[in-house]
């Protein structure tokens, strides 16, 4: 019997990146509900990054927290800098495939997918005077960039992306979270949890456990006064897969 047989999951994803959650939950036998509750929008003034992508050989590093804000630095480098001087961090293994795809060279990925565990990774690298790009979402954590700054780096964040909330996603949400309510919604980003509350409300999420994919996220779900039942271990797709069979 497929370990998730007859159960309702729904998957607040990106459209564009959903598929790689539901494909497994369907192959074990859920039924995977696709309820996007983030859609990527432009920067809300692209010269930014545009600028830093132009310059790209002055950096010495750039990170990379998203395959998101991979596709967005790519699409931003004009092809005299396909070949980047600079080292490529990226946390998380997706985030380092989306690098590759793009033709990085990936020299740094932290063990643990969180920015704390980013800083550690960068402990044996020479940092003072060194220049950084961090390629990222308009509200993103500043953990790294201080904790860089502290040993000497000169840390330049741009906005690639904004995530936004997809057109019509209140009353698809309002659909989903009736009853018969699923039985698991999960979030792969505290932005999700955010909408989610911003569309339904805590109460509406209260029929549901919840699935993190990491502890961030979790906090996230917390921080609105809710539990959560399942969080990922590693933070990645395939472990919050697994904890949803657990």
């Amino acid at each position: 019997m497929k370990r998730l047989a007859g159960l309702r999951i729904v998957v607040t994803r990106a459209a564009h990146q959903a598929e790689e959650l539901a494909r497994p939950l369907r192959e074990l036998g859920a039924e995977a509900i696709l309820l996007p509750l983030i859609a990527i929008g432009p920067p809300a003034d692209p010269a930014p990054l545009r600028e830093a992508a132009a310059q790209a050989d002055l950096y010495d590093w750039i990170i990379f927290s998203s395959a998101n804000a991979v596709a967005a630095f790519a699409a931003e480098l004009p092809p005299d800098k396909a070949a980047l001087r600079a080292k490529i961090a990226a946390i998380g293994t997706a985030t380092r495939k989306a690098a590759e795809r793009a033709g990085f060279a990936v020299t740094l990925v932290p063990n643990e997918y969180v920015a704390e565990s980013l800083v550690k990774a960068f402990a044996s690298e020479p940092l003072a005077g060194a220049r950084i790009l961090q390629p990222s979402a308009a509200v993103t954590r500043d953990i790294v960039p201080h904790a860089l700054q502290e040993r000497g780096a000169q840390v330049e964040v741009v906005e690639a992306y904004r995530n936004i909330i997809p057109e019509g996603a209140r009353e698809r949400m309002a659909k989903v979270l009736r009853d018969p309510f699923p039985d698991w919604i999960t979030f792969a980003s505290p932005s999700a949890v955010d909408n989610a509350v911003a569309l339904a409300g805590e109460p509406a999420l209260r029929h549901t456990k919840i699935a993190s994919i990491g502890p961030v996220t979790s906090d996230a779900v917390r921080k609105h006064g809710l539990k959560v039942a399942a969080e990922a271990e590693p933070h990645t797709v395939e472990g919050l897969v697994a904890a949803l069979t657990s």
